[in-house]
């Protein structure tokens, strides 16, 4: 299984691709971590933020692997614990397919990506910068990996 994750926005700072990067190299074949950057529609003064959205939602679409276990993350998505998300690592690692975690430019998903996901995640009721949504992301799902398998990372 191959986890995607698929997010509007280029060009992070070195810290955000380190981050990211140490985290997805700890994962195992089994459920190895993909990133999918996607370019940002040009915002001007007078874009529509909807028009935005739903151009940023073709992007997705386009980069989603087909057959994938389509995943949002959201403000108003479901909150989980560590121990709540390896559940839900274990459930699609048992599933067998790919999975894809969308992540939104700055306005958030389009609702028709929202419609297509399986489950909506929220990170944290705070509010993240989009660049560290992805180091979060890499580290919460290596620590759900090592709740599964008894790995010392996780101290609970």
């Amino acid at each position: 299984m191959n986890i995607h994750l698929i997010t509007i926005g280029q060009k992070m700072p070195a810290w955000v691709q380190t981050g990211f990067e140490e985290y997805a190299k700890r994962l195992p074949a089994c459920c190895s971590l993909k990133l999918v950057e996607l370019p940002m529609p040009a915002r001007g003064r007078n874009a529509s933020v909807d028009r935005l959205k739903e151009k940023e939602a073709a992007a997705i679409e386009a980069a989603i692997p087909k057959g994938a276990l389509v995943i949002a993350l959201d403000e108003y998505g479901q909150e989980v614990s560590t121990v709540g998300l390896s559940r839900k690592l274990a459930q699609w690692l048992e599933g067998g397919q790919d999975v894809a975690l969308l992540v939104g430019g700055p306005d958030g998903l389009d609702g028709r990506l929202l419609q297509k996901a399986r489950w909506t995640w929220s990170l944290s009721k705070l509010t993240f910068p989009h660049p560290l949504v992805r180091v979060i992301v890499a580290e919460q799902l290596y620590r759900a990996w090592s709740v599964l398998n008894h790995h010392p990372y996780h101290r609970a």
